[in-house]
């Protein structure tokens, strides 16, 4: 079968025991340094996803998709365009809302919430806060009684207990005989929530949407908008421009990317500077490869003259050390794919057997609101982590291999 001399001869040098034992241990140590760096960074990379993706999808529980509300911050023909946009095939739900600032005292307690108005039986179409009830129902809000449901961290601040009263005061005044008083309610606590994030779980509180309607003096039939729920949410911005082009522009179409792009960007940008700093782990790993074929090639003097004496040129002696350099970073990348995959997929069982075994908890769940150690593997992540650690490896080799290509047959045997 035909192979090319370089491929040959490089695959040879690979395999064959050398003399100087240590330039076979520190190709050794090459190779591996390559695969931990390349499993560090699968590892490092996959658990940020996986972070990401909790976070995303804890936010996207709560927050909705796609809002669609009117120009002056109010919808009173929101029964008709929920016909319309309910017709969109990329719609999965839909729910009206009424939403407003609005502050909670209970005693001398004092707390700001976002105060949002819903439809019990429709608010389970467009987000998953009926599922992280801690007490109550979402369905035990009923128009007329104003009853409230807060989250666990906000009732705690205003130490409010289900079935306690707390008082709601609206930005709204109402002109009355006695001059302009400020808006309020009592409301009964009939359930607590709690999502595992901040943002939401001390600050955000749902009654329902007549109740809301009233509280905040909205016309009749009128709300705030409607919240949707997407098929597919990474479609947002392209579902935002055609629901916008199909209800005429006499509407504001917003989505979930717009609403926390800065929190997003951010996380993007951590994700790419933790790549760049990995990657230089894996840079140091892979330019040992010089020092391993700088050593190989002064160890190889010899054979590289003879082998110019039978008529090798300068450009194949290159290509049989490129090829040898470029087989130790190939099987470090390899194994460092086959390892770090291996460890990111099964990083959660691994964390909880350590910490059965250590007796200890490493995300207190009293401390951090994600309590588990979650790993998200994304092929291209993966994808990029190994070409980027192959090219640095076939990088790393052409020096040595340049210098090889330089030996003079003549001096490099003068004392053999």
């Amino acid at each position: 079968m035909f192979r090319p001399l370089e491929l040959y001869i490089g695959l040879r040098y690979t395999r064959a025991k050398r003399r100087n034992h240590f330039i076979s241990f520190i190709s050794l140590v090459s190779m591996l340094g390559v695969a931990l760096g390349i499993i560090v960074m699968i590892t490092v990379l996959s658990v940020m996803n996986g972070f990401q993706t909790e976070v995303r999808d804890r936010i996207l529980g709560m927050a909705s998709h796609a809002t669609i509300t009117g120009f002056n911050g109010q919808l009173k023909d929101w029964r008709t365009l929920e016909k319309r946009v309910a017709g969109q095939t990329e719609v999965a739900g839909d729910a009206p809302y009424v939403e407003g600032q609005a502050m909670l005292v209970n005693g001398q307690q004092v707390s700001g919430a976002l105060l949002r108005g819903v439809l019990p039986a429709e608010e389970p179409d467009v987000s998953e806060v009926g599922e992280h009830m801690k007490y109550g129902e979402l369905a035990d809000l009923k128009a007329g009684e104003y009853g409230i449901v807060l989250g666990r961290e906000l009732a705690a601040i205003l130490g409010a207990d289900p079935g306690g009263k707390v008082t709601v005061v609206t930005p709204e005044a109402s002109v009355t005989p006695a001059g302009i008083l400020p808006r309020l309610r009592r409301f009964t606590v009939t359930g607590i929530f709690e999502v595992g994030m901040q943002e939401y779980d001390s600050s955000a509180a749902f009654i329902h949407i007549a109740d809301a309607a009233t509280l905040f003096d909205l016309p009749d039939g009128a709300v705030s908008g409607l919240r949707l729920k997407l098929k597919d949410l990474f479609r947002a911005p392209a579902v935002n421009r055609e629901l916008a082009q199909n209800l005429g522009g006499a509407y504001w179409v917003s989505d979930w990317t717009r609403e926390h792009v800065n929190f997003f960007r951010a996380v993007q940008m951590e994700k790419t500077i933790m790549f760049i700093i990995m990657l230089l782990i894996v840079a140091v790993a892979a330019f040992n490869i010089v020092s391993t074929l700088v050593m190989l090639v002064t160890d190889k003097r010899a054979d590289i003259a003879i082998l110019r004496t039978l008529g090798i040129t300068p450009r194949q002696v290159m290509a049989i050390f490129i090829i040898q350099g470029t087989i130790i970073g190939l099987v470090g990348t390899g194994l460092g794919v086959l390892g770090g995959t291996s460890l990111a997929l099964n990083l959660e069982s691994l964390v909880g057997w350590l910490e059965q075994l250590l007796d200890m908890q490493f995300l207190a769940p009293d401390v951090y609101y994600i309590s588990e150690l979650p790993s998200d593997v994304q092929f291209p992540d993966v994808l990029r982590i190994s070409v980027a650690a192959f090219v640095l490896s076939v990088i790393a080799t052409i020096y040595p291999a340049w210098r090889a290509a330089r030996t003079q047959p003549a001096a490099a045997l003068h004392y053999e």
